[in-house]
């Protein structure tokens, strides 16, 4: 990746040691501000030398581990800890965050759908493209956090795709068994155009996402899973000293082989789980069903488990429309 021009400035300098606390100011000339800009906080801890890793949170809104946790991480981390540099977005779409939306409310857009970006885009388009030619360029290893927003609640779990390119597949699956989540899943996506996974992936870098809870808020056990698993990665890839330390609750290697793993709903009404996440069902079982309130007397539209596997996420709001996801199931990855 060659270095692009951009409409954004830094306060800080990617390439200096030490720890630096900033900001990416982005023009957005609007009409309560003609000169206006969007801030968007960024920390840098560089020592010496060793991998770059960036972390990334808040490309959607409404998902709330990976913000806390990289603050966390912001705040706690000095240079005299670290072997290379570490750069920190926590909340990377921050009109999103600050509005708990999942899409941009400056121009309606997803950011995970935008990616590279355009230097003289939208908003999100403008900071997808720094994000990808001035950090990602600069980086080895790219982890962006997840969760499931107001809409999807997951079991907490390390994400990776499966990729074509062995070696990369190879370094990538032992950097997640490291993370050190109760499930590490490498996922096939149904809809991969425009993610910041693809354009890092194709660029033969290493790339690392979560799915660390949902339900709109965040909780002790999936925030812990999240500082514990970034540590991890940070030893794993010998930016940290020691090693990697291994999840009192156990850690499970999942996939989700094709898209008969996800489960859409093809009614609207009042959705009643009938599995609860991380709930072991076989084919045919039960695991939701959606109740028609306007229509008395109709029988509820029952959903089957097309698979033996895990309840990995389901629906979260009460009100289910159709097409909204129902659940996804994983089962045991075998390689």
């Amino acid at each position: 990746m060659s270095k692009e021009r951009t409409r954004i400035s830094a306060s800080v300098d990617l390439a200096a040691q030490g720890k630096q606390r900033g900001f990416l100011t982005v023009p957005h000339s609007r009409n309560d501000s003609a000169w206006g800009a969007i801030r968007i906080p960024i920390t840098v801890i560089a020592n010496g030398e060793g991998p770059t890793v960036l972390f990334t949170a808040g490309s959607h809104g409404d998902e709330y581990e990976g913000p806390i946790a990289l603050m966390k991480l912001a705040d706690e981390l000095e240079p005299s800890a670290v072997s290379g540099r570490i750069i920190i977005l926590p909340t990377m779409n921050h009109p999103a965050v600050r509005s708990a939306t999942r899409l941009s409310p400056v121009d309606g857009r997803n950011m995970n759908r935008a990616f590279p970006g355009r230097y003289d885009g939208t908003v999100t388009e403008m900071i997808c493209h720094y994000v990808y030619y001035h950090l990602v360029s600069r980086a080895d290893v790219v982890v962006d956090l997840h969760s499931g927003g107001k809409t999807l609640d997951f079991v907490p779990s390390v994400v990776m795709h499966r990729l074509e390119d062995r070696e990369l597949m190879d370094r990538t699956l032992s950097a997640i068994k490291a993370f050190g989540a109760p499930v590490a899943l490498v996922l096939v996506e149904l809809d991969n155009e425009g993610m910041l996974d693809t354009v890092v992936e194709n660029a033969g870098k290493i790339f690392i996402s979560t799915e660390l809870g949902g339900a709109g808020t965040a909780t002790a056990r999936t925030v812990g899973v999240a500082d514990r698993g970034m540590r991890n990665l940070l030893r794993h890839f010998d930016v940290l000293a020691g090693d990697p330390e291994p999840p009192a609750e156990g850690s499970r290697l999942m996939h989700t082989p094709d898209g008969g793993c996800f489960v859409p709903s093809a009614d609207a009404g009042i959705y009643e789980a009938l599995a609860d996440l991380g709930a072991n069902v076989r084919k045919g079982d039960p695991i939701g069903r959606v109740h028609f309130f306007e229509d008395q007397g109709r029988p509820p539209a029952l959903y089957a488990a097309p698979m033996d596997g895990m309840v990995y996420s389901r629906h979260v709001p009460g009100l289910i429309g159709r097409g909204d996801c129902l659940a996804v199931l994983a089962t045991d990855y075998t390689g």
